[in-house]
């Protein structure tokens, strides 16, 4: 496909008129070395907080954990041996230690029945 020079300039032209003469710059016309060495060391900084910010810490006898959760989550329900990747199955495993199906089935409206230990036969 041949690109028609004046069609290009057409429309660059009106780019121009609408958002300005930054919209038509190269993005890499005004970048510098000393710009370069700015962001890096911005960048070193911005992560420096993140990894301090990630650490254990303890406050009035409480322990207060990083972001990243620690614990491996399990992915097939116990209880039907189905697996799944939904987030809504991910909140039932955690607390119920079953998918959203099994907790609609034998689970809800019996919590302290299954959190005794009461499983279905399979």
């Amino acid at each position: 496909m041949k690109k028609d020079l004046n069609e290009i300039a057409k429309i660059e032209k009106a780019i121009k008129e609408k958002y300005g003469e930054e919209a038509i710059q190269n993005p890499k016309g005004s970048w510098s070395k000393e710009k370069e060495d700015k962001y890096l060391e911005e960048l070193k900084a911005f992560y420096k907080r993140s990894a301090r910010k990630k650490t254990t810490e303890e406050s009035e006898g409480f322990i207060i954990k990083n972001n990243k959760s620690s614990h491996k989550l399990e992915r097939t329900c116990p209880v039907c041996n189905s697996y799944s990747f939904s987030a809504r199955d991910d909140l039932y495993m955690v607390k119920f230690q079953c998918c959203f199906e099994c907790y609609t089935q034998y689970v809800e409206g019996r919590e302290e029945r299954w959190k005794s230990g009461w499983r279905p036969n399979n």
